[in-house]
């Protein structure tokens, strides 16, 4: 398979099947400290088609009949969003599947009205939200030139369905968590998924503990943490693909 990996044991989504609309060098507006897909190409807010729809929906309609997954998530090697025919693959593998359809994204083109229009395909929209304030944004995210706290948490804002967050902390943004947490509430987004680095990448994991205290300071909204989150059993199709995509998994 070269666009479509997994299924993987997903802390916040079960037993997810990643589509990789990109699947190639890494090709994000973000370059996050805690990434594990490595450096890439420069941090960009181009969209463009990356991989033809149909040979995206060919290698979906071969899967196996029996294969096991909670979710179709779109993931992989950069941001998805900046894939152009999103929108369209996602109406294509609806036409096919009945499973509902989530999107990681790092939240930089969320406040594009073409991205907005796109989205209305998914069923399930995971944001990051890593920073309330544009200092900690470039600590956490090192954002390219063009991205600004303000249009990403203006685009989550905006955004009018089915919306989570996610939140990964460490020691460079643990004291911006209370502050974080304010945002989050403003959102109010169907869950906060609350995460600490536990893979192979340059930042260390924080707690059980310490993440505790971090998850109390987003009630009363509904929260799942990485420490918290029922483990599944999965059945890849393929390990050594989703190392590729994932070198800290397993």
């Amino acid at each position: 398979m070269k666009y479509i990996y997994g299924p993987v044991a997903s802390w916040r989504l079960g037993r997810s099947l990643g589509v990789d609309l990109i699947s190639g060098d890494k090709y994000c507006s973000f370059d996050c400290l805690y990434c594990q897909v490595g450096n890439g190409n420069a941090k960009t807010l181009l969209r463009k088609v990356f991989i033809p729809t149909d040979e995206i929906i060919k290698e979906f309609e071969s899967l196996p009949k029996d294969l096991e997954y909670d979710y179709i998530t779109f993931s992989g090697t950069g941001e998805p969003t900046l894939a152009l025919n999103i929108g369209e693959v996602a109406q294509e593998i609806k036409k096919r599947s009945s499973k509902p359809i989530a999107l990681l994204t790092n939240s930089t083109t969320m406040s594009d009205p073409k991205v907005q229009e796109d989205l209305k395909s998914i069923d399930l929209v995971i944001a990051k939200l890593d920073a309330a304030s544009d200092t900690v944004l470039k600590k956490m995210n090192q954002p390219g030139g063009d991205v600004d706290l303000a249009r990403i948490i203006e685009g989550i804002k905006n955004f009018k369905q089915g919306l989570a967050l996610q939140v990964m902390i460490t020691q460079k943004n643990i004291d911006d968590a209370a502050n974080i947490a304010r945002l989050a509430k403003e959102i109010n987004p169907r869950i906060v998924y609350i995460g600490t680095p536990t893979r192979d990448c340059a930042e260390k994991a924080l707690s059980k503990e310490e993440i505790e205290k971090v998850e109390e300071l987003f009630k009363p909204l509904l929260t799942k943490s990485i420490y918290s989150a029922k483990k599944v059993e999965v059945s890849p199709l393929d390990e050594k693909d989703i190392k590729r995509r994932r070198p800290g998994i397993g």
